[in-house]
């Protein structure tokens, strides 16, 4: 296969179509929501126009892919959320599409390390340490309470897009804005693991062209071995 530049998503549309008629292909996870079909890509001026909203720049690889290969679609797991205009407002739309603030993208993601909220939070309360369930369940409430507080505040997602629903409430977004802009991280925020870096084997940070490739990589490797997943 001929070497392509983070830019060039020439063989992106061939690839997916070989994949789609692939028996087996069904089977590769998430490929059910997506079913291997980007929506058409951006113009130039549509582009302009959601990044005139946004107030930022979109990162390089990503604005080549939406200019390129697609505004959304196929893509790891259920596939990438769509960017689409909505009375004259651009969104992007999914499960959990609407985490990203789109007022806040141009503000800085400040980390460039894994990092997460629930850190330092005490334990959940224990049933054993109360003289009746209605207490226990009364501090339960409590502590859950204060703890979504805490992990959910608005502020730790600054600059992020998210691109991507995993299942079970496990995203992957794009930075945008701040040291760590153009890297793909993960946020599993639901399982109180708080927000890290996309990493390749060797530890290199991934950005959204090598993100998309190995998902793709991935789903060709399996099809011919015959291993979907």
């Amino acid at each position: 296969m001929p070497t392509v530049t983070p830019s060039d998503w020439s063989d992106i549309g061939e690839r997916l179509a070989r994949l789609a008629a692939e028996a087996g292909a069904g089977e590769i996870f998430g490929s059910s929501s997506h079913r291997w079909w980007l929506e058409p890509p951006l113009s130039a001026a549509e582009l302009d126009e959601v990044e005139g909203q946004l107030g930022v720049e979109l990162p390089g690889e990503y604005r080549s892919f939406l200019l390129g290969a697609g505004s959304g679609g196929a893509g790891p797991a259920y596939g990438l959320f769509p960017v689409r205009r909505v009375e004259g407002r651009w969104r992007w739309e999914g499960d959990g599409a609407e985490l990203t603030d789109l007022a806040t993208l141009a503000r800085p993601f400040p980390h460039v390390e894994a990092f997460n909220p629930a850190d330092g939070l005490p334990d959940p309360p224990d049933e054993d340490d109360y003289d009746s369930l209605d207490a226990f369940n009364a501090a339960e409430d409590a502590y859950w309470e204060r703890h979504d507080q805490v992990v959910f505040r608005p502020e730790h997602s600054l600059g992020l897009l998210y691109l991507c629903h995993l299942g079970c409430a496990q995203r992957e977004v794009l930075v945008v804005s701040g040291p760590a802009r153009g890297q793909m991280w993960a946020d599993d925020t639901a399982d109180d693991g708080g927000f890290r870096p996309l990493a390749d084997d060797d530890g290199t940070p991934l950005g959204f062209a090598r993100w998309y490739r190995q998902w793709l990589d991935n789903a060709e490797a399996r099809l011919s071995r015959g291993l979907p997943a």
